[in-house]
């Protein structure tokens, strides 16, 4: 049947089903058994059926388009564009079509303007800042929320969340792991959930470590070079912070290049032995070994850290002046993963939110609302994966 369209009649004959069975098992709507759901999908899908998404439409008196609003930064971040390509990708997939909501075309009360060209919303990461906020929870229309928003509004249709709690713990415990002893957070400011949940965790995971967590607070979208001053002030004022885990997506470079300008080798931290010695570990890029009389043999990793040293031996991490030590290493770490923190010269050790996939989650919980295959209020949960790099671990 590739001469000509293929209709719904042309399937329902295939399937051996209703024209009505095959419209509700192809929106996702009705009481049709999965079994024939299935069947009819494998059989539109070998004849080539392509729904009429103008006709559909007009049946439903829909626009065929569902509206996504960013904060105001997400143009200068990676994170916001994978998001959004993986939202529209998603979007396609259900025949709709995507419109990028500009700040200011929502704010001032227009939001009813924007559910008349819309089917639905996603807003991600609202801020109980932005005004325009507000506006679109009350829209009048199914709304989805990337993360909850805190501010006082209309409860969203649905909300897909991360634990960023357990993300920055991860970090916490993994800089700790490699042996760390003082750590700093450099936390975005801003009403965001994600921002709010990284301050308090900051804090919490201190309080429950009896560490006390060095806590900076830089731009919501803070650039490298923001973060270059930020981590240079924190290192002058605070020499003994031994880790920088640094949250705005991009900005992880400047706590390198800060880190340098410093005297700080990035990689495994000095960890103290149990005679009371303190030995330093592998930075990236060098090469540590125990010297023995005689011989070279590579260092055990301990904790993150090298260890093994012998009388008569030369420590790793002094000079060859008695008495005269450098600067203690700094491990460096993201709480956003990105082009920025893979490409970085030492590579980065980064939280990877996935966010093409976070966008997809949003919006397939979007068309599952809007075809009536999940009920309003529903909460999903995106999973993210901690990859450790050369900035946090010791060479092979």
């Amino acid at each position: 049947m590739t001469s000509r369209t293929v209709t719904l009649l042309d399937v329902a004959r295939a399937a051996g089903v209703s024209k009505s069975t095959v419209s509700d098992a192809l929106q996702g709507s009705g009481r049709v058994a999965e079994a024939t759901r299935e069947r009819v999908r494998a059989v539109a899908e070998d004849l080539g059926y392509r729904p009429n998404s103008a006709a559909r439409r007009l049946r439903r008196s829909s626009t065929g388009a569902i509206g996504l609003h960013l904060p105001q930064t997400a143009t200068r971040l990676d994170y916001y564009m994978n998001l959004a390509f993986g939202a529209v990708a998603r979007a396609q997939e259900e025949g709709l079509d995507v419109v990028l909501l500009a700040p200011a075309g929502v704010a001032g009360g227009a939001s009813g303007r924007v559910a008349s060209r819309v089917d639905g919303l996603l807003v991600i990461d609202p801020e109980v800042s932005d005004s325009a906020v507000p506006g679109l929870l009350d829209a009048g229309v199914p709304v989805v929320t990337g993360e909850r928003y805190l501010g006082p509004a209309a409860a969203p249709s649905g909300a897909v969340i991360c634990d960023n709690a357990a993300s920055l713990t991860a970090l916490l415990d993994h800089v700790t792991e490699r042996g760390a002893r003082h750590p700093a957070v450099l936390a975005p400011a801003g009403t965001s959930a994600w921002a709010t949940a990284l301050r308090a965790t900051a804090a919490s995971w201190g309080q429950e470590h009896g560490v006390a967590v060095a806590l900076r607070t830089v731009p919501f979208a803070a650039t490298p070079q923001e973060a270059e001053e930020t981590t240079l002030a924190l290192l002058r004022t605070d020499p003994a912070v031994d880790a920088v885990i640094c949250a705005p997506d991009g900005a992880a470079p400047g706590v390198l290049r800060a880190a340098a300008t410093a005297g700080r080798t990035v990689g495994t931290v000095s960890v103290r032995t149990a005679g009371g010695a303190t030995t330093s570990g592998r930075t990236a890029g060098s090469t540590t070994s125990d010297r023995t009389a005689g011989s070279t043999t590579p260092g055990r990793t301990i904790g993150g850290a090298t260890s093994g040293h012998t009388a008569g031996s030369t420590t790793p991490g002094r000079t060859g002046e008695a008495g005269t030590h450098p600067r203690t290493p700094l491990l460096v770490a993201s709480c956003v993963d990105g082009t920025a923190t893979r490409s970085a010269e030492p590579p980065v050790t980064a939280v990877d939110l996935r966010p093409a996939a976070y966008g997809r989650a949003c919006a397939e919980l979007l068309c599952d609302i809007l075809a009536g295959r999940t009920a309003p209020d529903t909460v999903r949960r995106h999973a993210w994966a901690l990859e450790t790099r050369a900035s946090t671990t010791p060479p092979c």
